[in-house]
């Protein structure tokens, strides 16, 4: 069971990797914006997520987005998308990958 469940949280980053923030280009999990992810008991697929500031104009399309690319995923599931601010977000979240893609690596 336990192997099942590292299989789907796999499947649930793989699909938010599919998300890129089309500003920079990069995917909301290299990002950081992604707080948590798991299917829950239930089945339901439950994502906690941030923006990089509270007044983010593209808070709508990347939450669209995610739910895109979750049902793509994971047909017929129910999805819950928390849009969360505590912890705010910051740079120190981001991948090594997200700082190379965005030449911060130096």
């Amino acid at each position: 069971m336990a192997e099942q469940t590292v299989a789907e949280q796999a499947r649930i980053e793989e699909a938010l990797r599919g998300v890129l923030d089309p500003e920079l280009g990069v995917n909301i999990i290299d990002l950081g914006l992604v707080y948590g992810a798991a299917r829950l008991p239930n089945g339901e697929i439950y994502v906690q997520m941030t923006m990089t500031t509270p007044v983010c104009p593209l808070s709508r399309y990347l939450l669209a987005e995610v739910g895109r690319a979750l049902q793509q995923a994971f047909p017929g599931a129910e999805l819950k998308v928390e849009l969360v601010w505590d912890p705010p977000w910051d740079p120190s979240r981001m991948s090594a990958e997200a700082r190379r893609q965005l030449g911060w690596d130096g």
